[in-house]
């Protein structure tokens, strides 16, 4: 085998910690070699997870339009696939696709299994990274990556810790590289519309909106057996930066999300970025003063099947505060059981004049009988490239990401601290310019993680 063919070496590189100073990140200058793709050029791009929706993720950069995607597909022009990274190559393991298929596919693009090894041995033939990793994994390679120069469009929620968050924001800024957090939805007309909507009044002053994710996975214990480790899935890597535990098939491909060293809060962790990316577009929210979370007592190992976090957030130029909720399970929130609102709504603005219901492809102004002859307002926002085709544009310098770190890194920052909240049993008063909690210092262990040697950030 040469350097770049398959299999674990034992590479561990020691990437330095972070250091904090005034609670906010410092980061380490960039590598000497950085290349900016012009707008004529190809953008070499290195896939670090390219199983299940990563596989998808590759697709679409590669310029093959996914179907599951509907109305979100999008065929990218301007990249090429330099390189393939996946810890999981089992043929037909329980991924679709499975990651090998994709190496299969891509016979010309260098392989690997870790991405350290990669990013450090392709340093000068790759411009950008898609990172479709479990969350654990998002921030440790995002932050390699754009520390080296290289753009970078990762999967949502982007980071596994509040702390993460920030950093994943404040060292793409520093390196002044192109980012973009995968909440595709963000390239829909229909989101479009309503921020049109609530920006033009339509409902007066709004004080509240709502998010209502019917579904949830209740807590459990974790397994106590030990089997086998699969073939050609390599354990260790998959774990990263998690602290090691044996293997069990209840952690992979999907109930990752569950856990607490892997994912963001199950449904809330899953979604969460999803759905607030919404009121963050349209109220133009920034960082919230408060946090406060109902539900069952915390488990130290997995997410609840049922919480509802409140969110305040201070009012601008002497306008009105902002609440923002965020409820999943099954039992409805207030606004929603008392308005007998329609099943299609997970989203509800509260305005002075009215509601604005909305999900994904719908929206509507209630009650009904109130804006029967209401005349929407001009389009200001003009359609999007595509979410994906919009970052590769932004790479070659055409344009920027509206999604990019500088904006998304907030929305994962107020989804995690949701959890800090639900975890410490505490009220937050969180202070974002210094990076702490100011009624409650205990609480702070949980803005950050460890991590295994070898893959701090």
């Amino acid at each position: 085998m040469n350097e770049r063919t398959l299999g674990r070496r034992g590479f561990l590189q020691s990437a330095a910690a972070l250091s904090v100073g005034a609670g906010i990140a410092a980061a380490m200058p960039a590598r000497s070699y950085r290349r900016i793709a012009g707008a004529n050029e190809r953008v070499n791009v290195a896939i670090i997870g390219a199983g299940g929706h990563g596989g998808r993720n590759l697709g679409t950069v590669a310029g093959r339009m996914d179907p599951d995607y509907g109305e979100y597909a999008e065929r990218v022009t301007g990249a090429h696939i330099a390189a393939l990274c996946d810890v999981d190559l089992r043929p037909e393991g329980p991924r679709n696709p499975p990651a090998a298929v994709a190496f299969d596919a891509y016979p010309d693009a260098a392989q690997y299994r870790d991405y350290r090894k990669m990013l450090d041995d392709m340093e000068s033939e790759i411009d950008a990274v898609v990172v479709s990793t479990p969350n654990h994994t998002h921030a440790p390679a995002s932050v390699m990556a754009m520390r080296m120069g290289k753009h970078v469009y990762c999967e949502k929620p982007g980071a596994h810790s509040v702390f993460e968050a920030r950093v994943m924001s404040e060292v793409a800024s520093e390196q002044g590289v192109a980012t973009q957090l995968g909440t595709q939805v963000h390239a829909s007309e229909n989101f479009r519309r309503i921020v049109e909507l609530i920006r033009a009044g339509a409902i007066g002053e709004v004080s509240a909106c709502h998010i209502w994710h019917r579904s949830g996975t209740p807590s459990r214990d974790r397994p106590t057996e030990t089997p086998a480790v699969p073939d050609k899935l390599d354990w260790d890597l998959w774990l990263g930066p998690a602290p090691y535990r044996p293997y069990h098939p209840d952690y992979i491909p999907t109930r990752w999300h569950r856990w607490w060293d892997f994912g963001g809060g199950s449904q809330f962790g899953n979604m969460g970025c999803h759905f607030m990316d919404l009121p963050f577009w349209a109220l133009d929210l920034q960082h919230p003063a408060t946090i406060e979370a109902e539900g069952p007592a915390p488990h130290p190992e997995t997410a609840p099947g049922k919480l509802h976090v409140r969110y305040t957030f201070e009012p601008k130029n002497g306008g009105t505060p902002i609440t923002l909720t965020w409820t999943h399970g099954s039992e409805a929130p207030a606004v929603f059981a008392e308005n007998n609102l329609p099943e299609w709504a997970w989203g509800v603005f509260v305005g002075s004049e009215g509601m604005l219901l909305a999900n994904y492809e719908q929206r509507k102004l209630f009650p009904e009988e109130k804006f029967a002859d209401y005349e929407p307002p001009d389009r200001t926002i003009p359609p999007s490239v595509g979410h994906q085709q919009e970052w590769i544009d932004a790479c070659r310098g055409q344009g920027e990401t509206l999604c990019s770190f500088d904006y998304s890194m907030r929305i994962t920052e107020t989804m995690l601290l949701g959890n800090v909240a639900h975890r410490s049993g505490r009220r937050l008063d969180w202070n974002a310019e210094r990076f702490t909690i100011e009624n409650d210092l205990t609480a702070e262990g949980f803005l950050k993680r460890g991590y295994r040697p070898g893959w701090t950030l």
